[in-house]
């Protein structure tokens, strides 16, 4: 028996035989790159004071297949205490998306502000559980709002945003 909803046959193909509807999914998650260092150890264990810690973020993508992009959220840590090197901490998670019948228009806002933000929080977790295992304090990042970061970056790259007034 085929699965009926309100009169849509879904076994069956479309009339037209053409799947149009847009689709976005995302196909596997995983850490591209990881590295720690912990340069200064074990004598940065003896220290008392409270590092200083710089973060900083990067998103790249790249279509792998038909249909098939893969987005790369790089994040960079770094602390300092008094001059001398904490630790340093660089991740690239990536997610591949498959992704078919988007308009282009909505392709580039979705891989740069709404695929880092599905990520986020797994490359979160990642990080945090790297700095704990070099033997520090786990360092969790606040959420943050890639779609605005998005654009905020559009706006000054002069680029129009499909469906935005201009505020952001």
């Amino acid at each position: 028996m085929a699965d009926e909803t309100d009169g849509i046959n879904f076994a069956e193909p479309l009339a037209n035989g053409a799947d149009t509807a847009p689709a976005i999914g995302l196909i596997s998650q995983y850490v591209k790159d990881l590295s720690f260092e912990n340069p200064n150890a074990p004598a940065i264990y003896q220290s008392a004071a409270q590092p200083a810690i710089d973060v900083q973020f990067n998103i790249g993508t790249s279509q792998v297949g038909d249909d098939v992009h893969e987005v790369v959220l790089k994040i960079e840590a770094r602390a300092e205490a008094e001059g001398t090197v904490a630790f340093i901490v660089d991740l690239s998670f990536a997610g591949l998306f498959g992704i078919r019948n988007v308009p282009e228009e909505h392709l580039r806002p979705f891989l740069l502000g709404e695929a880092p933000r599905l990520l986020f929080p797994f490359a979160r977790r990642v990080l945090a559980d790297a700095v704990r295992d070099g033997g520090f304090p786990q360092l969790m990042l606040d959420p943050i709002d890639f779609s605005s970061l998005y654009l905020q970056q559009a706006e000054a790259d002069g680029i129009s945003i499909a469906g935005q007034s201009g505020q952001a």
